[in-house]
């Protein structure tokens, strides 16, 4: 127990000093840990005179980084911002405050709070933390314990899963579309097909790969015929959208996901794991193919080695680099051939490098087509109002992700799932519209993306005739969005209107929070 926490409660008529206590546990799984530190910090602050009136848990949350942990970043916040209301924060050890990797970024946090003249105690440490040489010391060899055994149970962790692999059980991830996870006990027996978001919880069950059901196994052995017939992975992809399918994610099919399923070995029964790595919560990295863990024909393949090995080939043909002179030349020769050009032009001419292509290597379509000389007004002012738009719109998140930070609420933007998360309670989905003219004389914005698959609440944003400046915010719950027209109008009716707003603050107050306790 820290110094000073001596038995009998602190001395008669001393002061009363308020704290507060951060709590962490790293899984879901240690159920009882955040009540046995709680219950720590309750009996030491009793000892110790301290009144807990303000609690920051990060429950479930991995010590490794800052980005994960929003209660320790909102405790920062307040600290630096005057808006604590207490002088001590309690902590049940070094560990419990952060395994952080850099074991000065650990000591970092802990300055910025004692700067602010805010205090850190560890209860359940031998030592206190009083600046002295002695206490500095035992801090520093704890941070450096605690950032070891992370280091050790991730490769206890990565030994592990290796052995599991190359047994021919499933590393991790989703099955992917024509096949099905099965969760299988010790001694390989079925137990049940896992469903999107279900998990194995025992650690003796494992999981392997079996086939899914045949219309989606058809499609799969479908694409790999079309592929090695000539067909673009867009034109593939377009096909798939066209007849209705969609991806085992309930999304529709592009580019990358024909990509990978064309790249993948699991559907010819081989298990590869370990491609990609983020070890210790850092940047994901590719990992070359001599770390790549595998085991060969563990499983039911879907398609035969031969069409495989067909569709590799090919993808490695269309992969070897083209030069930008032949870029250009294929462009020009296309624009001969059919009198304009445009992004659905280039994707459908068999033979030609993608759009997309065109955009990594000349900064944009415009570029390109300067070059091959092709006069394209109209399609130059659509590109730049959709690029102004969407930096516009990337601009306004960042600023309601501040505003809500500033607010004491806790934001952050998913880029992948096109989704701001707040207080991991509700999600926005936000999007802009370019303002179009009628023949009558008003302006209309469409607002087709009116419901985003997991969103609570759909934002618009309606900008002027200048397509920049902000004409007002459409924000609504996502059952009301799906509900309005895919195109808006000044007046919309009594309804609809009443979720336009001059700025995002309903957000902002929707998302802040009060500290707890203090109020009498």
């Amino acid at each position: 127990m820290n110094k000073g926490a001596a038995t009998g409660g602190p001395p008669s008529g001393r002061r009363r000093i308020r704290a507060a206590q951060y709590l962490r546990m790293s899984t879901d799984r240690q159920t009882y840990s955040i009540e046995n530190q709680r219950d720590a910090i309750e009996v030491y602050a009793d000892l110790m005179g301290y009144d807990i009136v303000a609690t920051y848990e990060d429950a479930g949350r991995s010590g490794l980084n800052i980005e994960r942990r929003p209660a320790l970043r909102r405790l920062l916040q307040d600290v630096e911002n005057g808006q604590a209301d207490f002088e001590t924060v309690v902590v049940y050890d070094v560990s419990r405050w952060g395994r952080f990797q850099n074991i000065d970024e650990s000591a970092s946090y802990e300055y910025r709070c004692q700067r602010a003249g805010v205090r850190i105690e560890y209860c359940a440490e031998q030592f206190a933390n009083d600046g002295s040489v002695g206490s500095d010391v035992l801090k520093a060899i704890k941070r450096s314990m605690a950032a070891e055994l992370s280091r050790m149970l991730s490769q206890k962790t990565f030994i592990g899963q290796t052995r599991a692999v190359k047994m021919g059980f499933r590393g991790g991830g989703y099955a992917g579309y024509g096949l099905r996870r099965v969760l299988v006990d010790a001694a390989g027996k079925p137990k049940a097909v896992l469903k999107r978001h279900e998990w194995k919880a025992l650690a003796s069950d494992r999981v392997i790969l079996v086939p899914g059901p045949e219309g989606e196994i058809a499609t799969v052995r479908w694409i790999f015929k079309q592929f090695v017939k000539g067909r673009l992975e867009v034109q593939i992809a377009r096909d798939l959208n066209e007849r209705g399918i969609i991806t085992d994610l309930d999304r529709p099919w592009t580019t990358a996901s024909v990509r990978s399923i064309l790249t993948n070995e699991k559907y010819i029964g081989n298990n590869v794991w370990n491609r990609t790595s983020e070890r210790l919560h850092t940047r994901r990295v590719k990992n070359p193919p001599s770390a790549w863990i595998r085991a060969d024909n563990v499983s039911v393949p879907l398609i035969s080695h031969k069409l495989f090995e067909r569709a590799r080939a090919v993808a490695k043909t269309r992969a070897t680099r083209i030069s930008n002179d032949q870029l250009l030349a294929d462009l020009s020769r296309l624009l001969k051939e059919r009198g304009s050009l445009s992004g659905s032009i280039i994707n459908a001419t068999p033979g030609l490098s993608t759009k997309s292509m065109y955009i990594h290597r000349f900064g944009t379509l415009q570029a390109a087509y300067d070059l091959v000389g092709y006069e394209a007004s109209a399609n130059y002012r659509y590109f730049n109002v959709i690029t102004q738009l969407h930096r516009r719109r990337l601009e306004i998140i960042q600023d309601l992700v501040a505003a809500i930070g500033h607010a004491g609420g806790v934001a952050d933007y998913d880029s992948n799932a096109k989704l701001v998360r707040v207080n991991e309670e509700f999600t926005i989905a936000m999007w802009i519209a370019r303002c179009r003219p009628s023949p009558y004389g008003y302006s209309h914005w469409p607002f087709r993306k009116r419901r985003l698959l997991g969103a609570d609440v759909s934002v618009l944003i309606r900008v002027l005739p200048d397509n920049a400046t902000v004409r007002d915010y459409f924000i609504a719950p996502a059952w009301e969005a799906e509900q309005a027209p895919p195109m808006l109008s000044p007046n919309n009716g009594v309804r609809l209107d009443a979720f336009l707003f001059p700025s995002l603050a309903p957000l902002v107050e929707l998302a802040k929070r009060a500290p707890i306790g203090g109020a009498a």
